[in-house]
């Protein structure tokens, strides 16, 4: 399946992986995107990938995922000195998918991971050790041992596994780069299930409770070993000054610790991810540019050469470059107020289904054909398939007047939506598409859906989950298991 992926995306997407495109996307300018959108909707219909049997799809625009990894790369290259070392590691969790994480690698682009399956994965499409970090607040010794034996780096999150690490490379060198986690309580974003820099937040070494910073110190003297330091305090919600704050408090601790150590110990920072997406138009801001940016003028240390860098954005990547396209099944009302009944809910959308507030989503409509629909825009709701009241995309909602058949697409969805599913009333894990589509010479203005659909190429990134599958990992295989004498 990654081999067919990767065959198919890399035969008809030249043209949009050039760099002015990626200058476009950066900018917030490529009026293209919505055109792809447009065209593989209608393609979608018309190569039968949605279907009475799949009334639900997931569709990647492989162009517009190329271009932020491009957009990322030329960012940081902009405030960096010659020949710093810099790795970007896609965080897996934002689209555990082997196909995405095989076309992020030929985008020089990593994989940052946070348990076994992701790392499994990572090794699935590829990623090599010296481009893989392992971070988790949770790892097991099994899980260490593996990272140590293989080489992949490693951040610690706390004492005990520091202890941990004491054993283990007693037992065994490695080769791994390895460093600690920390905490600058910097405090937190809009979101605060999301926000990693609070006061109490379960991740790292609390920078500024009593003693913790000399702790840190003393640490890192006792092991030479330990030549990274960490931080992530940044995620949807949180302000890019206060990200940058972040990374400025990191960086003056590892100032502090080489100066302790009367050499340049701590020789790389992993300055984590977390830039915040704008879900409320095909914008793409903040950019990477912006971030750099900032933390230049922030952290100037920080780019003069003498570290290396890490990041792990993964939310960034690929949350602009993803629709899930559901079908209308029934057009109903209720209280005077048109509710479109869908396959797409609380499977897919979790976090805005139980939040939404802090996570709307635009919805688009479509009419069965697959075109944009027209008409005056009405008052409605956007509900899923799911046995509970609050299974709704979008509540009171003005678009043109679904009717059944028609389609709705929830676009932003690229990210921790369609890869990341919640089996709520056993429904099915989407088919997850990637698209390319020629629009240059096929389609002209923005967001029109002109051009010819059968430009648009698909590639399988993960079949659709049958009922059979659904059945087999619920137990199907051991149906007496409770009933026996």
């Amino acid at each position: 399946m990654v081999e067919q992926a990767r065959a198919e995306e890399e035969a008809g997407a030249e043209e949009e992986a050039g760099a002015a495109e990626a200058g476009a996307a950066e900018a917030g300018q490529d009026n293209s995107v919505a055109v792809r959108r447009d065209l593989a909707v209608r393609a979608a219909v018309e190569q039968g990938l949605l279907t009475e049997a799949d009334p639900v799809v997931a569709l990647l625009d492989v162009a517009g995922i190329r271009a932020s990894a491009a957009a990322l790369h030329a960012a940081f290259a902009a405030v960096t000195a010659p020949d710093t070392r810099v790795l970007h590691a896609f965080a897996v969790k934002a689209a555990p998918l082997v196909p995405v994480l095989r076309l992020l690698d030929a985008e020089r682009v990593g994989a940052e991971v946070a348990s076994p399956g992701e790392l499994g994965l990572a090794r699935a499409a590829g990623i090599p050790p010296d481009r893989t970090v392992l971070d988790s607040p949770a790892k097991t010794p099994a899980e260490l041992r593996d990272a140590l034996t293989s080489g992949i780096a490693v951040n610690a999150d706390n004492p005990q596994e520091l202890t941990r690490l004491d054993a283990l490379l007693h037992a065994a060198p490695t080769r791994s780069p390895i460093g600690l986690r920390v905490n600058p309580q910097t405090g937190g974003g809009s979101i605060g299930a999301l926000s990693t820099a609070t006061a109490t937040s379960k991740f790292g070494v609390a920078l500024r409770d009593e003693g913790a910073r000399a702790w840190v110190v003393r640490a890192y003297l006792d092991r030479p070993w330990l030549t990274r330091l960490h931080t992530h305090s940044g995620s949807q919600g949180v302000p890019l000054a206060l990200m940058a704050e972040g990374v400025r408090t990191v960086h003056e601790l590892a100032e502090e610790i080489n100066a302790a150590a009367g050499r340049q110990q701590i020789d790389t920072i992993d300055i984590g991810g977390g830039l915040p997406v704008n879900f409320s138009s095909d914008e793409e801001t903040p950019t990477y540019a912006e971030y750099a940016r900032l933390l230049k003028s922030t952290v100037p240390g920080l780019f003069d050469g003498r570290y290396g860098l890490v990041t792990e954005f993964g939310r960034s990547l690929l949350a602009k470059h993803g629709t899930v396209l559901a079908r209308v099944e029934y057009a109903k009302s209720a209280g005077g107020r048109p509710i479109a009944v869908t396959h797409a809910g609380v499977q897919i959308a979790t976090r805005t289904v139980y939040d939404p507030e802090s996570w709307p989503l635009r919805i688009a409509a479509y009419d069965a054909d697959g075109r944009p629909k027209k008409g005056p825009a009405v008052v409605q709701d956007v509900a899923g398939p799911a046995c509970f009241a609050g299974d709704v995309l979008a509540t009171g909602r003005p678009l043109p007047l679904l009717e059944q058949g028609d389609l709705v697409a929830a676009l932003d969805t690229g990210a921790y939506y369609f890869a990341n599913h919640y089996a709520y009333n056993s429904l099915a894990r989407p088919g997850v598409y990637g698209f390319t589509a020629a629009t240059t010479a096929t389609a002209t203005g923005t967001g029109t859906g002109a051009g010819k659909a059968s430009s648009v190429r698909f590639a399988t990134v993960r079949a659709p989950q049958t009922v059979a599958e659904i059945v087999a990992e619920s137990g199907g295989g051991h149906p007496d298991a409770l009933v026996r004498d």
